[in-house]
C-alpha cells in the first residue's frame, strides 16, 4: 500500500486529489495539509511514501517545505503540483530533492500512475513537458553551466553516457538497450553517479546534465 500525503491550500483541489487517489486499491491517503508547515508536521507523524505538494501556498510554501522534508525523511518521494508559470519555483523544489512535478490538469489515471511510479523508486521525468521546462530554466546562467561541467568531469565516459540518457527521460531498460548493457549495469552506473555527485535522485541528475548543455534533442 502506497501511503500518500496531499498538500494544497485549496480544499477543492485536495478533495479532488484524494478522490482520484483513493479510487486505486494500492493507494492510501494518510493525511492532508494546507501549507508547508502542515506538510512538515504530517511527514513527522505519518511518514508517507509519496507527498503531492503544491508549489505556491501561503505561509510556508512548497519549496521551503521540500527542503526541510528532505532533512527529516530522505525516503519520502515529493511530487510538486504546479503550472507553467512557476518554472523557477519548480527548479528550486527539484534541487531540494523533489522527484518531479505534475501539472494540476493531469488526467486521473496518469496521476495514479505517477504516484505508483515514484513510489517504486523512479522519477517523473518524461521527455516532453518536464524536459522542456527543465531545459528552459537551466539555460539562463553561464556560471551554472561551468559549475555543472566541472561537477560532471568526475564521472567516467560510460557514466556520462548514462547521465545523458537519464536527462533524455529514458527508463533503465531503454538506457540498457541504447548502450547495449544490462539493466542491472545501468542501475549500478546511476547509483555510482549519484554518490559521486552528491545527488539524491534521477531528476537532479537530469538538471545537472541540462546545465552542462549535455541535453540532446
Amino acid at each position: 500500500m502506497i501511503r500518500v500525503l496531499i498538500v494544497d491550500d485549496e480544499e477543492l483541489v485536495r478533495a479532488g486529489l484524494r478522490l482520484i487517489l483513493q479510487s486505486s486499491d494500492d493507494i492510501l491517503v494518510v493525511a492532508e495539509a494546507t501549507d508547508g508547515g502542515g506538510a512538515i508536521a504530517a511527514v513527522r507523524r505519518h511518514r508517507p511514501d509519496v507527498i503531492l505538494m503544491d508549489v505556491r501556498m501561503p505561509g510556508c510554501d512548497g519549496m521551503t517545505a521540500a527542503e526541510q522534508i528532505r532533512d527529516i525523511d530522505r525516503t519520502a518521494k515529493i511530487i510538486m503540483l504546479t503550472t507553467f508559470d512557476l518554472d523557477e519555483y519548480v527548479h528550486r523544489a527539484l534541487r531540494a530533492g523533489a522527484v518531479g512535478f505534475l501539472l494540476k490538469d493531469i488526467r486521473p489515471r496518469d496521476l495514479i500512475s505517477a504516484v505508483s511510479t515514484v513510489a517504486s523508486g523512479s522519477a517523473i521525468l518524461a521527455p516532453t513537458v518536464t524536459k522542456r521546462l527543465i531545459s528552459t530554466f537551466t539555460e539562463r546562467d553561464g556560471n551554472a553551466m561551468k559549475a555543472a561541467r566541472a561537477q560532471l568531469s568526475i564521472l567516467t565516459d560510460r557514466e556520462i553516457d548514462v547521465v545523458d540518457a537519464v536527462a533524455r527521460g529514458l527508463s533503465n531498460a531503454e538506457i540498457g538497450r541504447d548502450l547495449a548493457i544490462s539493466e542491472g549495469t545501468v542501475k549500478a552506473h546511476i547509483s555510482r553517479s549519484l554518490a559521486k555527485l552528491g545527488l539524491s535522485n534521477r531528476v537532479q541528475i537530469a538538471i545537472l546534465a541540462y546545465e552542462a548543455r549535455r541535453e540532446q534533442s
